[in-house]
């Protein structure tokens, strides 16, 4: 390659096939990174809103059994914060229709449900932070890897040189380092969006977690206030 000519383009068009197969592994991760940066992104955004949404009617004075039954009918739409209540009271409505009348008994299975919905909703949304995170951590060695055959390959090929001059070094060292380059390309916002993604996360676990202690909280009361509760209201 000419000394002169020493564009990216021209870089990786003349890098060795194994720094070329490096590089294009690097950009399809990183092509796979962005889309599951784009779709994390859009999935928080919605479940943050279904959460607000249902928040707010929740405590607006609403029934217990009408926000049932508009849970059950809308599912599929639901957010996880709707899908855990859904999983309280339907726990909780079976245990009263097999007669149980312990306050304790219904209050535990309510709970027990609701954790388990939790979890599940939790796994949902915790999806492809793994994935961020190994490309955070696993794209700069897979691109230092590249490099170092690069200049391995470049250094082999001056053997033959009677005289090597800085002209004849830089254009086999600039490919090799291109590698490098795309690995930290890969890396940098992966590692951002998963640091951002996680603290994210983290707010709707708790946000999720206290609405299962309040929710609690009610069926406690009602269960205290009734030896018989209806779950009507709160």
């Amino acid at each position: 390659m000419n000394s002169q000519d020493m564009s990216i383009v021209n870089l990786v068009l003349h890098a060795s096939w194994v720094v070329q197969l490096v590089m294009l592994l690097l950009l399809g991760v990183s092509v796979a990174s962005w889309s599951a940066i784009f779709r994390k992104l859009f999935s928080l955004k919605r479940v943050k809103a279904l959460n607000e949404d249902f928040e707010r009617e929740f405590w607006s004075g609403a029934s217990l059994n009408d926000l049932y039954s508009s849970a059950v009918q809308n599912a599929k739409e639901a957010g996880p914060m709707e899908r855990i209540f859904a999983s309280g009271m339907r726990e909780y409505l079976k245990l009263r229709e097999r007669r149980i009348t312990d306050a304790g008994t219904l209050l535990d299975g309510a709970r027990r449900a609701m954790r388990a919905s939790f979890q599940r909703e939790m796994d949902v949304v915790e999806s492809s932070l793994s994935f961020l995170a190994s490309v955070g951590s696993v794209s700069p060695y897979v691109g230092l890897f590249g490099t170092v055959w690069g200049i391995m390959h470049a250094f082999t090929g001056f053997a033959g040189m009677e005289q090597v001059t800085l002209s004849t070094v830089a254009p086999g060292i600039a490919e090799a380092l291109v590698a490098t380059a795309i690995g930290l390309f890969s890396a940098i916002p992966a590692v951002i969006a998963y640091n951002r993604f996680a603290r994210d996360i983290d707010r709707v676990a708790n946000h999720q977690e206290t609405f299962i202690e309040e929710f609690s909280n009610i069926l406690q009361r009602n269960l205290g206030a009734h030896p018989a509760p209806s779950a009507s209201g709160h």
